[in-house]
């Protein structure tokens, strides 16, 4: 099945008890063993099936496979968040005295993670400027385990060289894992890039309607973890947490993301709801579509604020002058997303009045709603972090980030310039 008609029937065929349409809703916490053999060999992961909604649910299920098959990969975890999904992906690889290279341009949240919450648990960060991938050579070691960046980064849009750094990653024996939630795969695969594992959060652009927390992790499958086993001895010997299984030897290609289930999400519990799942479900049925609309809407909106007198600048890759614009047209099917930022004249204050004017516009710190949304990042999203962390994120004190709603265009237009002269 080609992407338009895997967002809509992957991982799903009509139930056979009701012969519902709809994927169901499975809103239970627990499922009943047919006898004790039977409990023994779940546990024992000889048998499929379920044991428990905290690591897996027939909903969950169909979300996890339908988001593998259009991120091209071999597997996927749904998690409760993507942030939650972030941390596991780290969980599944590394342990205190490890450390991973991090893209510098990161979410806020990610950042604050990297930066500050790893250190604490004995995980060191390293950053690299993903402009610059090759420092990724001279920041690794033995210990370390992972690089990961973003395929364009929030809310500093800077896009990876995917290929490059993936290709380095590579060089140094560690797998590259890549938070591709702002094109979504609609626009990009990272694993088809050379990527390793991919993070999606299912709130942006996969939901798309604002109104459910989820993420994702895909395995691609393709790193070879019995070729690494000294410095991946958690995926390539028994794990004594677990009856001694050997995830490389049991599940094979899948064997990232049966670990991360079983382990991460097992032992810490941010399960997602089979209702979330359900209204995400609806959500990617029409991503495609959807981000069509996204990209025409915000390449309109960035021509618009490049002529404004009281811009000073705009960030948005799809530019046609966008130093960007080359990986845009080679990796993401020559489009850029929703999500752009810019620079108003007059600093914070302007800013200020600018976002206040908004009648269109939503003010919040949430991105790839069908809905347009903007906010001041150094004041939202980034408000943690120091002017010396600001300036390595790419997030200076003038910007304002958009998130470009699918609505009419001539709205979101007529909305920004009468905020624009607000700010004066």
């Amino acid at each position: 099945m080609k992407f338009n008609t895997q967002a809509i029937h992957a991982g799903y065929t009509i139930e056979p008890t009701t012969k519902s349409v709809a994927v169901p809703i499975y809103q239970t916490t627990s499922y009943a063993f047919d006898n004790t053999q039977h409990g023994a060999d779940l546990f024992n992961l000889t048998v499929p099936g379920n044991i428990y909604t905290r690591i897996m649910n027939p909903t969950t299920d169909v979300l996890e496979q339908r988001v593998a098959a259009l991120e091209g990969g071999v597997a996927a975890l749904a998690v409760a968040s993507g942030m939650a999904a972030i941390t596991y992906a780290v969980q599944t690889l590394v342990q205190a005295g490890d450390n991973i290279i991090a893209a510098s341009a990161l979410y806020g949240g990610t950042y604050n993670l990297f930066a500050h919450t790893l250190p604490r648990q004995g995980i060191e960060v390293r950053f690299f400027d993903v402009k610059h991938p090759e420092q990724i050579a001279q920041l690794a070691d033995e210990k370390t385990k992972l690089v990961f960046c973003e395929s364009i980064s929030n809310p500093a849009i800077k896009v990876a060289d995917i290929p490059q750094i993936a290709q380095l990653a590579h060089q140094v024996g560690v797998p590259l894992i890549v938070d591709n939630t702002v094109p979504s795969p609609v626009l990009c695969r990272p694993l088809e890039l050379g990527a390793d594992i991919v993070i999606q959060s299912l709130t942006k652009y996969l939901g798309g309607h604002g109104n459910s927390l989820g993420g994702a992790i895909i395995d691609g499958g393709k790193f070879d973890w019995k070729a690494h086993s000294d410095r991946f001895p958690m995926l390539t010997t028994p794990d004594a947490s677990y009856h001694g299984v050997n995830y490389s030897e049991h599940f094979g290609a899948a064997a990232f993301i049966a670990r991360a289930r079983v382990v991460p999400l097992r032992n810490t519990g941010a399960a997602i709801s089979p209702m979330n799942v359900f209204l995400i479900l609806q959500g990617i049925e029409t991503v495609a579509l959807r981000m069509q609309r996204h990209c025409e809407n915000a390449l309109a909106v960035a021509e618009f604020l490049q002529n404004h007198p009281q811009v000073a600048w705009v960030n948005y890759p799809g530019l046609a002058n966008s130093p960007d614009k080359a990986l845009i047209d080679r990796d993401f099917n020559g489009k850029a997303s929703g999500l752009l930022s810019f620079g108003i004249k007059g600093g914070r204050e302007a800013g200020a009045k600018f976002i206040d004017a908004l009648k269109v516009f939503v003010r919040l710190v949430n991105i790839g709603d069908t809905r347009s949304l903007a906010c001041h990042s150094a004041t939202t999203t980034h408000r943690q972090l120091s002017s010396e962390e600001l300036k390595t994120a790419g997030v200076s004190e003038d910007m304002v980030r958009l998130s470009v709603g699918i609505e009419d265009i001539d709205d979101l237009i007529a909305d920004l310039a009468q905020a624009l002269e607000a700010a004066k």
